[in-house]
């Protein structure tokens, strides 16, 4: 080798050297500036600045060698303890971390969920500001967290199973912005002793049927909260646990890697060789990640001290990651003491120096309110000198307040119209807390629907188109004519559940479908509830739109969880910035036995502020919401009358075109004498009572509410009440169950009892599940009988 060869050999293996020496050298300083935000965070608590914090110091490591796989496209669904991954990754800053710990309501100093939940719940906005999708195959993606323990779980199987179906399904991949041949793995993170939630065992089981880039990385510290493992999982290890799902070969399943949670080097080698093959292959992956440690404790509500032994605790401080990662580097000569010791004393600075910044623009927007009070009540004109001195004294505690709420200036606010409300200035304090009533509205109380262009409320209402040729068919025959057209002309819709595949759903709206359009498009799924929600939850995320199904409403339990903690709260806590266009399609109401003909719908409307939820009378009135909710990113729950399927309905000319809009009632029938309002199955028992009546002299006005959210936007039933004067809500659920919340809304927030001449009433189910039967469901639902008895004593009084 002559010279120059040697020269030119030797720099590359300088600059090789050097580039890993800097990338070891820089995860060192991520490392240690989480573990002081963690440390600076937890002190912010105590002295009352933050109300709670819960931090991920001990896991910085293992954090920081998993972010180094993080690939653009890939999706992160994790939980409250990542912020060193975020670091790592470049998709969090320290200043950040610590505006949304104050709970700063700015959404671009809290990018992540504008102030809206405590510290450690980051995303990444799926939708820009118009409601379009962004090129998340170009990105990286946080789904956006949440606190209930392993609730990430079903999302993280969707966000996975969205890679099998892009690379899949020859439909889906024109789709270059949404996946790069489903090559995106989803990483889920999640503590040891949450490994013990039903969701993690339901997921895992999903998963390694259907072979799907889930990477989940288990953060094993010995604990959950003050019980030792031993108290939580068999054997005393997650991954010995799971042996039995471990795939060999020919056969699915999933890999099993333990790797230790300070061993720096080690977890690089692992994670980087597993997830390769896993973006290859699509096998998941469980990475068990073990001693652990927990420095703080588990969170700023106690100390770890109560529960753990002397001797633990001094392991901990051992086997400490950063400890043993300084260890790493000066032993393997990739730094030394000196140069150690200023990246630590720049990383305390670095983190100290955010945390300040980050506290001082939370509190300026409060400090200028503070301003503005403090001179308009210094300034009210009083006759009275005992209340001129109570306002300056008011006015002075609310100045040498050193850290203000918005709180606090809304009730100094409030107590100086209440010391002077006859003061000539009392007008301009009233208009400006009414200026800032508004302006809090809008940090605190919007979003939880879309509110822009893809809100569903801004679809416009298309009738129905039919011909004298137009025939009638049975309900179910007409959801199927418009399934087949639905997925001939929009790729990205896909839909599955139990028996909805192959023998295309136990209604057969989906028959023959499968063959068709593919069982990539319309397929079954295993029984088990919450994690099908967790697929569509995770493609909906991805940019598709699934229908879900839920086989009878009854079951919607199994699933209600992800639906109520996760999608219903998601467009509200990320500030608008990701939506999830999930349709859940079951069915329910009139059937046989108690698990077969439930109507929870107060648990349901109550559970899902968030979601809408639609309550048809019949599949063409369905067929109307499904496309309304089609050409919107708003999620929504169908509910399917049972016992309409093989009801005769008129086919119309445009299924795919025409809309129902949501949030207008439908007048069934036009009447004099009262207000009869329902929905759903029940409505027909309402029209046959109509007919009775008519023939004796009662003439009632019928009105179908068509969805319980959102409930009457403009009133109709107001207005329709003005004309009768009388009321009656019919409804199967419980007693004051959805009955009550309709006659809440029309009684009290519409002012309807102001144009009552009788006492309203309302029509229910009984307090048990109905009986089994046709007499079982006539003595427990409301009967023909019962409304006309009903009417008639109120046409009485």
């Amino acid at each position: 080798m002559n010279n120059t060869s040697a020269n030119i050999e030797m720099s590359n293996y300088m600059l090789s050297y050097e580039g890993f020496r800097a990338e070891v050298l820089n995860d060192y300083k991520v490392a240690l500036e989480s573990r002081e935000a963690s440390l600076l965070g937890r002190r912010e608590v105590l002295t009352g600045k933050a109300k709670f914090g819960i931090f991920g110091d001990g896991k910085e490591l293992a954090q920081v060698a998993m972010g180094k796989f993080f690939m653009p496209g890939d999706y992160r669904a994790g939980y409250y303890r990542d912020q060193t991954f975020m670091f790592a990754t470049g998709l969090a800053t320290v200043e950040q971390f610590f505006a949304q710990l104050y709970a700063d309501p700015d959404l671009e100093r809290d990018p992540f969920s504008m102030g809206r939940q405590m510290n450690g719940h980051f995303a990444t906005p799926n939708v820009d500001a118009s409601g379009n999708w962004v090129d998340l195959a170009n990105q990286r993606n946080i789904s956006s967290d949440i606190s209930p323990t392993a609730a990430q779980m079903p999302r993280a199987l969707g966000l996975a199973f969205a890679s099998t179906l892009f690379r899949n399904s020859p439909v889906l991949q024109q789709f270059d912005d949404l996946s790069t041949n489903g090559s995106e793995i989803c990483f889920c993170t999640i503590g040891d002793a949450s490994t013990s939630e039903g969701h993690f065992w339901e997921t895992v089981n999903a998963a390694g049927v259907l072979q799907v880039p889930l990477a989940i990385f288990i953060w094993d510290d010995g604990y959950g909260i003050s019980v030792p493992t031993e108290h939580q999982t068999t054997k005393g290890s997650i991954s010995a646990a799971l042996k039995g799902f471990e795939k060999k070969e020919d056969t699915n399943g999933i890999d099993i890697y333990r790797v230790k949670g300070w061993d720096y080097a080690g977890m690089c080698e692992v994670f980087e060789s597993a997830l390769q093959k896993m973006r290859e292959t699509h096998v998941p992956a469980v990475f068990h990640v073990e001693e652990i440690t927990q420095p703080q404790g588990h969170s700023t509500s106690g100390s770890h001290e109560r529960y753990k032994t002397t001797e633990r605790l001094e392991w901990e401080k051992e086997w400490d990651c950063i400890k043993k990662m300084r260890e790493f580097i000066i032993e393997n000569g990739i730094g030394d003491e000196e140069e150690l010791n200023l990246i630590e004393e720049e990383a305390k600075r670095f983190v100290r120096d955010s945390k300040n910044k980050a506290w001082e623009k939370y509190l300026v927007p409060i400090k200028e309110q503070v301003v503005e009070v403090t001179s308009l009540i210094k300034n009210m004109v009083v006759n009275d000198i005992d209340a001129y001195g109570r306002l300056q004294q008011l006015a002075k505690d609310l100045e040498n307040n050193r850290e203000p709420l918005r709180r606090d200036v809304m009730r100094t606010l409030s107590l100086a119209m209440e010391i002077a409300p006859s003061s000539p200035s009392v007008n301009e304090v009233r208009a400006y807390r009414k200026q800032l009533k508004d302006l809090n509205k809008q940090l605190y109380n919007t979003l939880l629907y879309n509110e822009g262009e893809k809100s569903a409320l801004r679809v416009a209402d298309v009738k129905p188109v039919y011909t004298e040729n137009s025939p009638s068919i049975n309900g179910y025959e007409i959801l199927n004519k418009y399934f087949d057209q639905l997925f001939t002309a929009n790729p990205k819709v896909v839909a599955f559940g139990e028996d909805v595949g192959k023998i295309g759903d136990v209604n057969q709206g989906f028959s023959g479908l499968q063959e068709k359009h593919g069982q990539e498009r319309i397929f079954d799924t295993g029984i088990r509830e919450l994690t099908i929600m967790g697929q569509g939850i995770g493609l909906a995320l991805r940019g598709l739109r699934p229908i879900a199904e839920i086989q009878y409403l009854d079951y919607l339990l199994y699933g209600l969880e992800p639906l109520s903690d996760d999608v219903a709260s998601l467009h509200y806590r990320t500030g608008g910035q990701q939506s999830c266009p999930l349709i859940v399609r079951t069915r329910g109401h009139r059937l046989e036995g108690i698990w077969h003909s439930g109507s929870p719908m107060g648990m349901v409307i109550n559970a899902l502020r968030g979601m809408y939820v639609c309550v048809p009378r019949n599949m063409v009135q369905a067929i109307g919401m499904y496309n309304t909710l089609l050409k919107s990113n708003d999620p929504a729950i169908m509910i399917e009358s049972l016992n309409g399927y093989r009801l005769k309905e008129r086919l119309p000319e445009n299924l795919l075109e025409y809309t129902v809009p949501l949030g207008i009632p439908e007048i069934v029938k036009e009447g004099t004498d009262i207000t009869v309002v329902s929905y759903g199955s029940t409505l027909r028992i309402v029209q046959e009572a109509a007919v009775r009546l008519s023939a004796l002299g009662i003439d009632i006005e019928i009105i179908d509410v068509q969805t319980l959210l959102p409930f009457d936007i403009h009133h109709s039933i107001f207005a329709s009440l003005q004309k009768t004067n009388r009321i009656v809500f019919v409804d199967e659920d419980v007693p004051g169950g959805a009955a009550a919340y309709m006659f809440n809304k029309v009684m009290e927030e519409q002012g309807g009892y102001k144009w009552l001449d009788v006492a309203p009433r309302t029509i229910t189910g009984q307090a048990h599940r109905p009986a089994y039967g046709s007499d079982g469901d006539y003595f427990s639902k409301p009967n023909v009988e019962d409304v006309i008895e009903v009417i008639q004593d109120m046409m009485a009084e």
